[in-house]
């Protein structure tokens, strides 16, 4: 159970306090409801380049390290397709610097060239690094534009291409900011050994006098329903052939999102998993082999990804993943199976508890779901699961018609 306070300030930016004496610490966490998937076709990885912006200085703080480090702080952020989300660690007793910090880049961010292509240059070696570089890199620029036809979740955080992030101009910089960081469009989480009054009065002082911004509503093209199954072949220089094949699965406020979740752990979590014992141990097929979700705000991705052992053809190994599949449609699982990842979910909740970052990252995270009370009830979600329930939500998704598959082949 995480206890919280909330409050909004005039500019309708929403702000949660978590009281927690026991620690010497506290945290500032600020998420901004913008993705990737809010970038046009075109002008992709603006999200992920914005978040290297915002480390860049402001008008009145040119460096942002700086002042930090001097207090003890440490930060960091992260961009996903769905959300961008900033964090600050410091002694509790220092927390107004964070205040002072955030409010300032979300007012006053400095767009200057010199930053812009600094950063441009930064993102664009992470791209050759991460994506161009690296064995199986690049398998998210070829998958997503082949599970999704309509949806931004086409491309991936770091942008469809090279070309994109090296022509990202100046006014188109300044109007994703102008549009996204807004204190409308923020939630504050401030959490450790703090008390509600006086964030409330930290915030009113740094962060209340910011313009709220421009509301706008967010108007996503909807992904058509799926009826044929989907294939792509790359060939490439990787040790070992690797196959992908997805799913759509409901969004993530669907009542059924939990099911899902246990369906891949009851797949793919430990060694006594479905594909480890039977892909892996027993038949010996695969090197390695997961099932997991991109756990998507919108209609969502289900995954199984193996990499195949030398020697086995690609057409045993993709059969033997749909026989796998193929049983959990058909066949109830275990209750020892479903009391073993009901467990295992409730377990890692629960250590999740125990951060106090990961505590204010979630309660931030939840209340972009409507309400931060939600993380309190998630548990009971998982163990009102039925194995009838994982049965019906496998009947009607691990259909071959719903698949998209990326076949990854090993250059002889």
């Amino acid at each position: 159970m995480v206890d919280f306070n909330r409050f909004t300030l005039a500019n309708g930016l929403k702000v949660l306090v978590h009281e927690d004496p026991t620690t010497p610490m506290a945290v500032l966490n600020i998420l901004y409801d913008v993705g990737a998937r809010d970038e046009e076709e075109g002008k992709t990885g603006f999200a992920h380049l914005f978040e290297h912006l915002m480390f860049g200085g402001s008008v009145n703080i040119p460096s942002y390290d700086e002042p930090l480090q001097r207090v003890g702080g440490e930060n960091n952020a992260f961009t996903s397709n769905d959300i961008t989300n900033y964090y600050i660690t410091l002694p509790a007793e220092n927390i107004e610097t964070a205040f002072w910090l955030e409010s300032d880049r979300m007012l006053s961010l400095a767009f200057s060239e010199k930053s812009l292509d600094t950063q441009r240059n930064v993102v664009m070696e992470e791209f050759k690094q991460r994506y161009l570089n690296q064995p199986y890199g690049d398998v998210w620029l070829k998958l997503r534009p082949l599970a999704y036809e309509k949806h931004p979740y086409r491309w991936p955080t770091i942008g469809q291409d090279l070309a994109q992030i090296e022509n990202a101009k100046m006014e188109d910089v300044k109007a994703f900011f102008k549009k996204h960081y807004n204190p409308q469009n923020a939630i504050l989480v401030v959490g450790g050994n703090v008390k509600t009054e006086d964030v409330k009065a930290m915030a009113e002082k740094w962060f209340e006098p910011i313009p709220a911004g421009n509301k706008y509503e967010r108007n996503l093209p909807k992904e058509p329903e799926q009826v044929q199954a989907k294939t792509l072949t790359v060939n490439a220089n990787v040790p070992l052939n690797a196959i992908y094949i997805t799913f759509k699965m409901p969004a993530r406020l669907d009542p059924t999102y939990q099911v899902y979740d246990l369906m891949t752990d009851i797949f793919s979590q430990g060694q006594s998993s479905r594909l480890y014992n039977s892909l892996l141990k027993e038949q010996q097929l695969f090197s390695d082999i997961n099932a997991y979700i991109s756990s998507s705000l919108d209609e969502g991705l289900f995954i199984v990804e193996g990499k195949l052992i030398a020697g086995v053809t690609m057409e045993v190994a993709e059969k033997a993943i749909w026989a796998e599949l193929e049983k959990m449609t058909t066949t109830l699982v275990s209750d020892d199976e479903l009391t073993k990842v009901i467990n295992k979910s409730e377990s890692i909740m629960v250590f999740s508890e125990m951060n106090l970052l990961d505590k204010a990252m979630n309660l931030a995270y939840y209340e972009l779901l409507g309400d931060a009370d939600l993380l309190n009830a998630e548990i009971e979600k998982y163990h009102s699961i039925t194995a009838l329930q994982i049965q019906e939500a496998a009947k009607t998704t691990l259909q071959k018609e719903k698949s998209s598959t990326l076949y990854y082949l090993a250059n002889a």
